[in-house]
């Protein structure tokens, strides 16, 4: 196994706001710039020392909660034994992702061994046990983001759906998989794409007929995460609702304030050329109300007193007795989750890709109003992986992960290996004429700029010209090359179909599922070691 280390700055897509977040790891006049917004150094360890305590009595309530909950998930004794490390007084590094089907896209893995790999070193770096926890997002309502998985075949990406339909915006955790009666030929075909392995049977055993999307998704990563101890956890139910309520209550009786802090906040992260995670808007609360007829998850609108859900009217002492008789009706938003969930569980550091990095920004006006701290916030691993056969291609035509994103498509990427496949012959002379001519150009210009000002300026554009026709029959000679070479196209779509997948980050679109399914049983233990060792950047890992 080799890696390599890329920095922010070269990674294609990334914020202004997440660029300056990492580069605050080598820059210290970067990190305080923000330090308002991220007060801890999440490139230390230093924030273990200050992890929070709960009272007994709810971690007691707490640890029973996510035994239950362990129980279904089939967890092994790592687990139930962290969960009675959190009844004793443990601190959690929590992560949490969208229920995506057949476990969601690389980066779920990313996320739970960076919080496994950060609660080790937490413990050993503070002498108080701190356990990884991985929060389940089965409230939100976007079914068509959660209702995929995409795999590859040899020539493109392969998007699998189970066709799962809702009348309405429901929580999508608990939708059955099975509704559609598509689940078994899904299955079959993925399992198919990747050869029928022994993760096929995994994969089986978690999305079976009868799970939700919400439970197949937790016994998945409980299974494949098991020798680490990882907790998954599903709070969407009333016991941790009711745990939780603390937050919920807050954001509904200090709306008003949190709305104006919030809208502080906007214009000053825009002030300083960055943007808004959320959009937060004059009379939009943090929360959700799940109606009790249909189960519908409606944005809770407010006017003063007056509150809204869809066609429905609410006062605050309305909402007040909902949260007190079924807290599961209380939903909390993207800003509100995070203190929310922090509320539940004694939480020490979150993990979280760029997205949620950018939403404590926001929420750090929330968590200060209503928990009087702000968690910091660590940045999950960012990795592509790249298998032998296609690191073998890569080091014959000398690209790296760099030079592919620069590419952005098959097409320029051929090119460029076009250009490296012409003979050295030729490449001599295009290069000779092009430094020759280059010179000259330049001579000639500056001889002009002390004649007058016009002919300078003529000179300049018949410059430009001449240099573009150099350059234009550069790419023209490549392109007789790769015509020749038809290996070159083929070998830069493979390569482009692997490391930027329909255009963009490796972990952002392909499945766990399917690196999990080519695995010899040492890529969780790579990818948690990995974790551990900084890089404010993006990991290139070789398998």
């Amino acid at each position: 196994m080799t890696a390599e280390c890329f920095p922010i700055s070269h990674v294609p897509g990334t914020s202004a706001l997440f660029r300056a977040f990492c580069e605050g790891a080598t820059n210290d006049a970067a990190r305080q710039s923000l330090a308002e917004w991220y007060p801890a150094k999440p490139f230390t360890n230093d924030w273990a020392m200050q992890s929070p305590t709960l009272p007994a009595e709810h971690r007691g309530a707490l640890a029973d909660a996510l035994k239950i909950q362990a129980t279904k998930f089939a967890a092994g004794e790592a687990a139930l034994a962290n969960i009675e490390k959190l009844r004793e007084g443990a601190a959690t590094v929590v992560t949490g992702q969208q229920v995506g089907l057949f476990g969601g896209p690389l980066l779920t893995l990313l996320k739970a061994s960076t919080a496994i790999r950060k609660a080790k070193d937490a413990t050993e770096a503070s002498g108080r046990e701190h356990v990884p926890v991985f929060w389940l997002a089965s409230e939100d309502h976007d079914l068509a983001e959660v209702d995929q998985a995409a795999f590859l075949t040899k020539t493109e990406v392969e998007t699998i759906s189970l066709d799962l339909k809702a009348e309405r915006p429901v929580p999508v955790g608990g939708l059955p998989i099975d509704a559609e009666g598509t689940l078994d030929a899904r299955l079959d075909y993925a399992c198919d794409l990747f050869a029928w392995g022994p993760f096929a049977d995994t994969l089986r055993e978690a999305y079976a007929a009868g799970e939700t999307l919400a439970s197949a998704f937790g016994k998945l990563l409980t299974k494949v995460f098991a020798p680490f101890g990882l907790i998954v956890m599903d709070a969407a139910g009333r016991e941790f609702h009711a745990l939780g309520a603390k937050a919920l209550r807050g954001a509904i009786e200090n709306a008003a304030e949190l709305e104006a802090a919030l809208l502080t906040r906007t214009s000053e992260l825009e002030s300083q050329g960055f943007h808004a995670q959320v959009l937060v808007a004059a009379g939009h609360s943090l929360l959700f109300l799940l109606d009790a007829e249909t189960g519908a998850r409606q944005a809770l609108k407010r006017s003063g007193d007056e509150w809204k859900a869809g066609a429905k009217t609410y006062s605050t002492a309305d909402l007040l007795a909902i949260l007190a008789a079924e807290p599961e009706r209380i939903s909390p938003n993207a800003l509100l989750r995070p203190v929310f969930q922090d509320t539940i569980l004694p939480t020490a550091a979150y993990v979280g890709g760029p997205a949620e990095v950018a939403y404590f920004a926001q929420s750090a006006v929330v968590f200060e109003q209503l928990l009087g701290r702000i968690t910091p916030v660590l940045p999950r691993l960012s990795a592509t992986l790249i298998e032998p056969t296609i690191a073998k291609v890569m080091e014959q035509h000398e690209v790296d992960v760099r030079g592919v994103w620069d590419a952005k498509t098959v097409d320029a990427l051929a090119l460029k290996f076009g250009a490296r496949a012409l003979p050295i012959e030729a490449k001599r002379k295009l290069a000779a004429v092009g430094n020759a001519m280059d010179a000259e150009l330049t001579a000639l210009t500056e001889y002009a700029e002390g004649l007058n000002a016009e002919l300078a300026k003529a000179a300049g554009v018949s410059a430009s010209k001449m240099r573009y026709q150099m350059n234009r029959l550069r790419r023209m000679a490549a392109s007789f090359e790769l015509q020749k070479e038809a290996s070159l196209r083929k070998h830069a779509a493979a390569i482009m179909l692997h490391l930027l997948p329909d255009g963009h980050l490796q972990e952002r679109v392909l499945a766990g599922a399917w690196f999990l399914a080519k695995d010899e049983g040492s890529l969780l233990d790579t990818l948690v070691e990995y974790a551990g060792l900084e890089c404010p950047g993006h990991r290139v890992l070789f398998l």
